[in-house]
This record gives structure tokens, sequence and C-alpha cells, in this order.
């Protein structure tokens, strides 16, 4: 019985991960060709069934589309659907909302998501890792005193949810492992921890002093 468990546990770990990869990579899939219209498939192109077409329309639309919008025309063009949209209350609110939230986490030049950090949560004495998003600003930085930080604390094993906190920068210690490698560890629920952190994390559980790291005023390099 032994050893029927042993081999049947290293053939899950074999197969989980990647039934999970192809599932959510179709998943994926799928949800790119829903917003290809009928009469753009292959099907209607071609008469015949043509796998990633959709896909691959998709790809080239949202390509062509940026190349567009990078010169003056194009520009003019976005601005002035950006208006319109702006003139409608409901969709107004939901695609200035999206958009600001696209263009934080997404425009080349943006900082959001680019520093891992270090943070007490949810108690004074626990610590875990979340990520960098900017700073308070409009009428929230006014009632706050001081020097604050916006951070994201993700959830385990998924870290597409979590929690959005405004702390003291003095509380934030800014990790010098990359964006990867924490999600990496934050996924794994700590089993897959770069070699820094494993070290890091012994000092705490010796000291009793949470692990050294640059403060999160310190320009990053």
């Amino acid at each position: 019985m032994r050893f029927f468990k042993r081999y049947f546990i290293t053939g899950l770990l074999i197969w989980i991960p990647l039934v999970i990869t192809v599932w959510v990579i179709a998943l994926v899939i799928r949800a790119i060709e829903s917003f290809v219209p009928a009469f753009l498939s292959s099907q209607s192109l071609f008469g015949v069934r043509i796998p990633g077409f959709a896909v691959a329309l998709v790809l080239v639309v949202v390509f062509v589309t940026g190349l567009l919008a990078a010169n003056f025309i194009g520009r003019a063009f976005v601005d002035r659907w950006e208006q319109l949209l702006g003139r409608i209350p409901l969709v107004r609110s939901i695609y200035n909302s999206v958009k600001q939230v696209s263009d934080t986490v997404l425009a080349p030049n943006g900082q959001a998501f680019r520093e891992a950090v270090l943070v007490q949560y949810p108690r004074q004495g626990s610590w875990t890792i979340a990520f960098l998003t900017g700073s308070p600003s409009g009428e929230v930085a006014e009632r706050l005193h001081g020097q604050f930080v916006s951070v994201y604390v993700p959830t385990t094993p998924n870290p597409t949810s979590g929690f959005f906190l405004m702390m003291p920068r003095q509380d934030v210690q800014v990790l010098d492992m990359s964006v990867d490698a924490a999600l990496k560890y934050i996924v794994s629920m700590g089993v897959v921890a770069p070699p820094s952190t494993i070290k890091a994390l012994g000092h705490v559980a010796a000291d009793a002093a949470p692990p050294r790291a640059r403060d999160a005023s310190a320009p990053r390099e």
C-alpha cells in the first residue's frame, strides 16, 4: 500500500501542474475567441475551420490598433472616442475606472507591481509579501498625516484577489526579489522561496526581527 501511495503521489505531482496549465490556456483561448464575431470566423471567410485563427486575428487587431494609435491621427481619434464614451453616464464610470487601472498596471512607464515589499499584515508581528501600487492622492492623501504608500496584498494561492492597503512608508520594506519570484512564493504558499528570502526568514526566526530589506523610500537601482 505504501508503495502504491508513493508512486501515485509522484504521478499526481507531474500531472496536476500540466493539466491545470492546459486548462487555464484553454480558458484564455476560449475567452479570446468569444470576442470574434461569427462573420469573421475562419468558417465564414474560408469555408473551413482553422484552429487558432480567432486568437491570431485578435492579436493582429490589438497590434494594429496600438500601431495606429501611436501616431498623431490615431491619437486624435482615440481622444475623440474617449470623449464620446465620457458623455454616457453609466459607460463613463465603468470605462474610466477600467482605463485608469489598465493604464497604471500595463503602461510601460508605470510603477504598479514593479516592486515586491514586506509588510505586517493582518496584525503586528505577522509578515506577508505585498506589491507597491503607488501613493495615496486627492482627499485621501490630505486626510493622512505623514508619508504613506499604497500596497496590494494578494491572497494565497490565488493572487488575483487581495486587499488594498495604505500604510506608513516606514512600515513598508522593499525586497530585492523580483515580482515574478514574489508571485511564485505567494502562489506556492511559501514552498518555492528565493534563496535570499529563505536566508532572511531564518534571520527572523533566530533574532525575532524583520528581515533586512531596503526602505520603501529608497530609489530602486
